[in-house]
């Protein structure tokens, strides 16, 4: 895949990375702490309430649905950070070659930011958990108390942090359609993983401006 540019016609000089379905496979860790949340407070939801397919958005968006009323969602939401934190977070994978790709990214001076809708105490976690903290100029998710509900309010609190102009020689990579459209909200583009959590064609349908397929074509996309 030919290098990709920014609306100024150059290579990206900031990239905001996606955490979850993006740089790790995080689905072990944060589906079995909501099993063992739902476990712990009796809840049984509908065969196939619970999968990847929830992985991306807020929690707290999604388990209403699930569980059928906000009082036990909100219940749910606080024994599922409980489990979270005490070890989910560190059952996750890194995606082959996302190390070396951000190692080399970051030493060719790319300013990394993380972007996500992950509470953002625990993506300080997860990134310390790899050693990657050092290589991002700012870690942003969203607050416990959900000041940030929207990958477009993530994106725009990434980009205060970052001192940059929306759109700015700046790019977006993600596996979910909310990447896309909460980066197009400030003129961003986004480039698609395929190896996420998305459902085919969910990417393409949101407006990406491509979908690699692997770490080595993202990198080739990035130079």
């Amino acid at each position: 895949m030919e290098g990709v540019t920014t609306r100024h016609g150059s290579a990206p000089e900031i990239v905001l990375l996606d955490l979850d379905g993006t740089l790790v496979d995080s689905a072990p860790g944060i589906l079995g702490s909501l099993h063992a949340a739902f476990a712990e407070l009796g809840v049984d939801p509908a065969p196939g309430a619970v999968g990847r397919h929830l992985l991306g958005p807020p929690l707290y968006t999604t388990l209403p649905a699930i569980v059928g009323d906000e009082e036990t969602a909100a219940q749910a939401l606080v024994t599922y950070r409980r489990h979270y934190a005490d070890a989910g977070l560190y059952d996750c994978t890194p995606y082959p070659g996302i190390d070396a790709l951000l190692r080399e990214l970051s030493a060719g001076g790319v300013r990394l930011a993380l972007a996500t809708s992950k509470a953002e105490v625990f993506a300080e976690e997860v990134l310390a958990h790899h050693g990657w903290t050092d290589l991002f100029a700012t870690i942003t998710g969203d607050s416990l108390d959900a000041r940030r509900p929207t990958k477009a309010d993530v994106v725009a609190e990434a980009l205060r942090r970052l001192g940059a102009e929306p759109g700015n020689h700046v790019i977006m990579v993600g596996d979910r359609s909310t990447d896309v459209v909460g980066s197009a909200a400030h003129g961003i583009a986004c480039l698609g993983v395929a190896w996420g959590y998305a459902e085919p064609g969910e990417l393409e349908e949101a407006g990406a401006l491509a979908v690699v397929g692997d770490t080595t074509e993202l990198g080739h996309a990035l130079r």
